[in-house]
């Protein structure tokens, strides 16, 4: 086989289908519909709402933020379609590798699955550092304090060591998924429903102070302020394809997964696009570069008891991003490992559990180091170009597979092929030119580092390539 047959070298969707239907080592399907919406909602709606608002409105869009809500909106509502017609049609572990794998061959498959490892371990760590500073302003709050040496990542010029608190927090969301992925669904549906619940009652309270005049100026700006807080702000819509990772999880996927996918993305978006509008209406845009804005604002008019409801709800909400940060990250090295490209430790189900237990242990141990001893705020600008990348290949493999196997049975079909497709790698690709040079420089160093992987070790061990060797 020569390296070009080698390098483009797919997996029908045959086979595909036939790795979720093997018994042994399978995944347990237990998700429903509701699970999969509730993992969405708990992976979206998080540090989005609850940090981002208030950065993007003071540096960036100004009242015009929820212009920078829809535009994102709008680029992952054409990646969703594109992720629900491969999510009904391809019911498998893996995301976007998967897909890419069927699409487009096992080097662009294991360069998104590369990828993808950037969005999913780096926006743990940095998730696990957010949670970590609410949680002491919340011990702060009863006067307890933790020694400076624990509070944060290794800087000597601060005194810093380590970020015990996150260390601690990805301990126990890692013990919770390595227990079971429906103990992990029921847990994440109850937190969800709190930070619901708390972003409610900032909307009830909050309305009543908003003030018309602190919209104007509506865009300070300009356009390309609304464009790049867009960009900034993507990083709140990056979790809804995490839910994809659950394919093989989900008891009726042709079905759910389209629900889960769209119903999650819809339901954030509305929610974001409310919360904009409140919060710029409650403060003046100026004040908003905040850690904590939505808490910020209530105290702002006084109403300090929500803001003291407002900091536990995001407590709460960056747990449940933490969950389904960890557990996409679980399954994509699953579907990896199953294929070879990666150990075969990550892939081995436990046969009590039926989860990838010592997959899961890993990689809680690997975002505890890095989110307790790494600074992480410029590795974290890179998840919104990865993420952006993931879609933008998904979106075009929706095209591709159209034309390669027209036969195939959907369950769920993208609308006015190739336009939506075409409009999500439009969106996507504006938002990618939008972020700062040194971000995209970046990305290409890793996707290098990743190639360099790749040919060192996953081209060797590829089960794809050992199969067609033997025929």
């Amino acid at each position: 086989m020569s390296i070009k047959e080698q390098l483009l070298r797919k997996k029908s969707i045959v086979q595909l289908l036939e790795q979720v239907e093997d018994k042994q080592g399978a995944l347990k399907k237990s998700l429903s519909a509701f699970d999969l919406t509730m993992l969405g909602v708990g992976a979206i709606v998080g540090t989005g709402i609850f940090v981002l608002t208030g950065v993007a409105a003071a540096e960036h869009a100004g009242p015009a933020l929820v212009l920078s809500f829809v535009l994102a909106g709008l680029a992952c509502a054409f990646s969703a379609l594109c992720y629900a017609e491969f999510a009904s049609t391809v019911p498998v572990s893996g995301s976007a590798y998967t897909y890419s794998y069927a699409a487009f061959g096992e080097l662009v498959a294991w360069m998104i699955g590369w990828d993808l490892i950037l969005e999913y371990g780096v926006a743990s760590a940095a998730v696990a550092s957010g949670w970590s500073g609410y949680a002491q302003g919340l011990l702060a709050g009863f006067n307890i304090h933790l020694p400076l040496a624990l509070t944060s990542a290794f800087d000597a010029s601060k005194g810093t060591i380590i970020d015990l608190p996150a260390v601690f927090i990805i301990f126990i969301i890692t013990m919770l998924l390595m227990k079971g992925t429906r103990e992990s669904a029921r847990f994440n549906t109850v937190m969800v429903l709190i930070k619901v619940a708390v972003i409610l009652l900032f909307l009830i309270v909050g309305i009543g102070y908003v003030k018309p005049e602190n919209w104007s100026p509506f865009m300070p700006f300009g356009f390309a302020g609304v464009a790049t807080g867009a960009a900034t702000v993507f990083f709140a819509f990056i979790g809804f394809d995490a839910v994809s990772t659950a394919a093989e999880e989900v008891r009726n996927p042709q079905r759910d997964m389209p629900i889960g996918i769209i119903a999650s993305l819809l339901i954030c978006t509305v929610f974001y696009i409310v919360v904009s509008l409140t919060l710029t209406g409650i403060v003046p845009y100026e004040m908003l570069n905040v850690k904590n804005p939505v808490a910020f604002a209530l105290s702002y008019v006084q109403q300090d008891w929500v803001a003291g409801f407002i900091s536990l709800g995001a407590i709460v909400g960056i747990t449940t991003v933490l969950l389904v940060m960890l557990y996409g990250q679980t399954r994509l090295f699953f579907a990896m490992s199953r294929d070879g490209l990666l150990p075969a430790i990550f892939s081995r189900v436990n046969q009590q559990t039926q989860v990838p237990q010592k997959s899961t242990l890993i990689v809680g141990i690997l975002a505890g180091i890095f989110s307790g001893l790494f600074p992480l705020n410029k590795l974290a600008e890179l998840t919104n170009i990865g993420t952006l990348f993931a879609f933008i290949l998904v979106s075009i493999g929706v095209v591709v597979l159209r034309g390669t196997n027209p036969e195939l049975r959907r369950a769920f079909r993208v609308p006015f092929v190739p336009l939506v497709p075409i409009l999500a790698v439009f969106f996507c690709g504006y938002l990618v030119y939008s972020l700062p040079m040194v971000t995209k420089i970046g990305f290409l160093g890793w996707l290098a580092v990743g190639a360099v992987v790749y040919f060192l070790y996953g081209r060797a061990h590829s089960l794809l390539g050992k199969d067609k060797s033997h025929r």
